[in-house]
């Protein structure tokens, strides 16, 4: 399969490289991290050298990290599954220290820092972090239609294989791997039959409010427990949670977040779903859809942006609330209608909210007005939000 390697996100490390002597680049795993860097070393003016710290040959070259790298001060050094070896983050800082110059390292990790333990604290001044998620839409939109990117998810490997059946066989594997090797390795200690159930559970609740002690009693461990593994497979960026708006608010508030799985792919492997075609008619069609947008309006959320849902103790609801320093601006409503009527929540929320933008996304070909201060949005449209 030919690499294909997301131009945005290859220019925008570029940058920080530049800038700052460490860069980190962190996502899932099979997200494509190594390409991306092995694309961006052939456009750098320094010598590059890649260690892989999951290769035990490469490993024991930092059996003493100090002596092996301070003679690499002309190189770019990429440091590939670099949560593998957390006690080399207080090294890099002071080898950064005594020769502090832009690009020095690219550090490419599954785990987010607060996973990665040390790096912020150790490197923090020293190290830019970017965020690599499966492809969005919008950087494939030229080699696939919304619904396949839909259905298959962005990981590389199952958006870009040759069938369904090779799609699922991917899918399928990566799910195990996780369970079975990469969370262990995360610290997540514990039987991976019961982080595969959780894992499936939540694909149930998807785009739904998370009830901790109904995950607990089903799998039968406690509310606590489950928290922990959540956090780990957050920290992971399998999940996302999100949480309510409630700042500033006299009425009564739901206060539990939302959950959604950050890959629709595998939530619909998750769920069993085999095709578009059984998607389509499959109960959680409107989950999965509220899910896949959530995802893609995420990815393209500006720095000055945070993302909530609200919901009222008597049913007002909005799916999406973003906010600028905590005030509410944009409020979305999503809906897998072609004739998309928002309900009297929406109005409710937007009134109680006032915010100054208010869309509906819709799996439309072009977006439409539908009333004065309410825009309805394609997919493709997304980036109109901002």
């Amino acid at each position: 399969m030919t690499e294909y390697v997301p131009r945005h996100a290859e220019n925008t490390i570029l940058k920080l490289i530049g800038l700052f002597p460490a860069v980190a680049i962190v996502g899932p795993r099979q997200v494509g991290k190594t390409s991306l860097a092995q694309a961006i070393a052939a456009k750098l003016s320094k010598p590059v050298l890649y260690l892989d710290l999951e290769d035990p040959d490469d490993l024991i070259k930092l059996d003493n990290p100090r002596l092996f790298l301070d003679r690499l001060a002309d190189y770019t050094v990429i440091l590939d599954e670099v949560q593998k070896l957390p006690t080399l983050f207080p090294v890099l800082r002071g080898i950064i220290d005594r020769n502090r110059q832009p690009g020095r390292f690219i550090l490419l990790g599954s785990a987010s820092p607060d996973l990665i333990r040390d790096s912020s604290e150790s490197l923090a001044g020293r190290i830019a972090y970017h965020e690599l998620t499966p492809f969005m839409f919008e950087e494939v939109s030229n080699l696939v239609d919304y619904q396949t990117h839909w259905y298959r998810g962005g990981f590389p490997d199952a958006l870009l294989a040759p069938d369904d059946e090779a799609v699922q066989l991917w899918r399928k594997n990566f799910i195990n791997t996780y369970l079975e090797r990469d969370l262990p390795l995360l610290g997540l200690r514990t039987d991976p039959v019961v982080t595969g159930k959780l894992w499936r559970m939540v694909a149930h609740l998807s785009s739904q409010l998370l009830n901790m002690e109904a995950l607990a009693g089903s799998l039968g461990i406690t509310g606590v427990t489950v928290r922990r593994y959540l956090d780990f497979l957050e920290a992971a960026y399998l999940i996302r949670r999100l949480q309510p708006y409630s700042v500033n608010l006299k009425k009564r508030l739901v206060k539990t977040p939302k959950i959604y799985l950050r890959d629709s792919g595998i939530l619909h492997q998750l769920l069993g779903i085999q095709s578009f075609f059984d998607l389509s008619g499959h109960p959680a069609l409107g989950a999965s859809w509220e899910n896949y947008v959530i995802e893609q309006i995420a990815a393209m959320l500006p720095d000055w942006a945070e993302m909530f849902f609200y919901r009222t103790q008597d049913g007002t609801e909005a799916d999406l609330v973003i906010t600028r320093g905590g005030v509410p601006e944009i409020l979305v409503e999503i809906k897998y209608s072609t004739t998309p009527r928002p309900g009297k929540g929406f109005h409710i929320a937007r009134t109680d909210l006032g915010t100054k933008q208010n869309f509906i996304v819709c799996p439309v070909k072009k977006g439409f007005p539908l009333t004065q201060d309410v825009e309805v949005l394609a997919l493709q449209e997304l980036v109109k939000i901002f």
